[in-house]
């Protein structure tokens, strides 16, 4: 590293961190900790018929997608025209602890999607699900798909029948999820963090040789300490809903077995028949990537499409070649879709 690089990120360090989340958008809906965000179109307006609503993952914070200027998919998205919404799951409290799978899904996310849907005047609206969120937009999809125009599955897991460090962990004996839930209430975000940390151990040592060994310029390093912001500003989850998870989901692979049950139906995926946009990545550590590509074995979708790109799971989300590929990709789904 050049002594320039090197006193460059000695003095960005004492300086506050750099805003996240900075895309404008006015908080349209709360449900205890949930709030739905709407952003704010375009001056010229909104070019296109059918909003769509972003879900996150429910341990990460939203603003992965919104996560600087010139480093957000909101941002990019809403420039070309599109009318976006986007829920932002909060921090549950100890109140919390015996939220379940149901409430979530069939609940919070469907009063989201038909107030997204609301805006159209179809009555639908497009469906994109990341990650953990992804299971939720998968389920939902599969029940109720009367609201859903589209679905965009990123790095969403749905087959638990794979090699994973993660499946293979929850599925050893001395790992008692009903013992964590009942000792801790909801699951606490360090815990989780601590889960992924040990995916990839020397990660914290790789990313200090990493900011060390780079002659940075100002947009580089503050993209890095944005995305370092997120990565450290976990949740913690319901235990009753990770209860189910690990149970049903990454035990039983009750999705694709067809024995999940939303509210006491049996979730089938052969009911998704709306078009779909499946995107993995090949790096991708916490999702293997067959795990989440799966889902287009079992959807009834005439109209299907796999996108399998270089990366990891947040790094092909976020990263500078993710505004060549990922985004205008998943944008011109949209538009192909409208109305």
């Amino acid at each position: 590293m050049s002594m320039r690089g090197l006193r460059k990120v000695a003095t960005r360090f004492t300086k506050p961190m750099p805003k996240v989340g900075q895309t404008p958008a006015e908080v349209v809906y709360r449900e205890n900790k949930l709030r739905l965000l709407r952003y704010r179109p375009r001056p010229e307006g909104v070019a296109y018929r059918t909003p769509i609503l972003m879900v996150p993952s429910l341990i990460n914070r939203w603003y992965v997608l919104d996560l600087m200027p010139r480093k957000s998919f909101v941002e990019w998205v809403v420039g070309r025209g599109h009318d976006v919404f986007m829920i932002d799951w909060g921090a549950p409290g100890p109140e919390d602890r015996y939220l379940t799978f149901d409430d979530l899904c069939d609940r919070y996310l469907a009063r989201a999607l038909r107030i997204t849907a609301r805006s159209s005047e179809q009555g639908r609206a497009h469906l994109l699900g990341y990650c953990m969120g992804g299971i939720l937009t998968a389920v939902h999809t599969a029940a109720h798909p009367e609201r859903i125009a589209s679905l965009v599955q990123l790095a969403a897991p749905v087959s638990f029948d794979d090699d994973g460090l993660l499946t293979a962990w929850t599925r050893t004996r001395a790992f008692d999820v009903n013992a964590l839930v009942a000792a801790f209430g909801n699951v606490p975000r360090q815990l989780m963090q601590g889960a992924f940390h040990m995916l990839r151990p020397t990660l914290t040592l790789s990313k200090a040789a990493y900011l060390l060994d780079r002659d940075w310029d100002d947009r580089s390093l503050e993209g890095f300490l944005a995305l370092e912001t997120w990565g450290n500003d976990n949740v913690s989850l319901p235990g009753e809903f990770y209860r189910r998870y690990i149970d049903e989901l990454y035990r039983g692979d009750a999705l694709v077995r067809g024995t999940f049950p939303l509210s006491g139906r049996p979730v089938q995926l052969e009911e998704i028949r709306c078009p779909v946009l499946n995107v993995t990545f090949e790096q991708d550590g916490i999702v293997p990537w067959r795990s989440a590509a799966a889902l287009l074995d079992h959807v009834s979708s005439v109209d299907t499409t796999h996108l399998h790109l270089k990366g990891g799971h947040v790094g092909a989300v976020v990263s500078s070649k993710a505004s060549e590929s990922l985004w205008p990709t998943v944008a011109d789904f949209w538009a192909a879709h409208d109305g």
